[in-house]
């Protein structure tokens, strides 16, 4: 199965910042190393994802719908989306086709399924 790392960074104020881009990048490629998980891509941004519209979000879509990775690799799931519609592709993806996977590096949400963890955290991103 091919993964593709995204890392993003809010363009808000630096001390609200939980893991940096680089460390987060760090980190994926540490676990990605550890379950044995082929990376096809690493995306990264410093861009808000309260509104929708991201480059690189879209093209880790991109990859995901051109059958180029089956899965994404993330910090945490705030990392992806805090909109409904970029939420919903997640969503999406993650959950409604067979072949898809998200898997979260941090350990304190790492025991529970990639869907159950999105949607959860969808619900107390605002």
């Amino acid at each position: 199965m091919r993964y593709i790392i995204y890392a993003r960074k809010s363009t808000e104020s630096e001390e609200r910042q939980v893991l940096s881009i680089e460390s987060q990048i760090s980190e994926l490629k540490e676990f990605a190393t550890k379950e044995k998980l082929e990376i096809v891509a690493s995306l990264c941004e410093a861009q808000t994802a309260k509104e929708p519209g991201r480059t690189k979000f879209a093209e880790m879509l991109s990859f995901l719908q051109n059958g180029k990775a089956e899965g994404i690799l993330s910090w945490n799931p705030d990392r992806l989306a805090r909109n409904s519609i970029d939420g919903g592709q997640i969503i999406y993806f993650a959950g409604y086709r067979d072949y898809q996977r998200l898997e979260v590096s941090n350990p304190l949400v790492r025991k529970y399924t990639a869907r159950k963890i999105y949607v959860e955290h969808c619900l107390w991103a605002k």
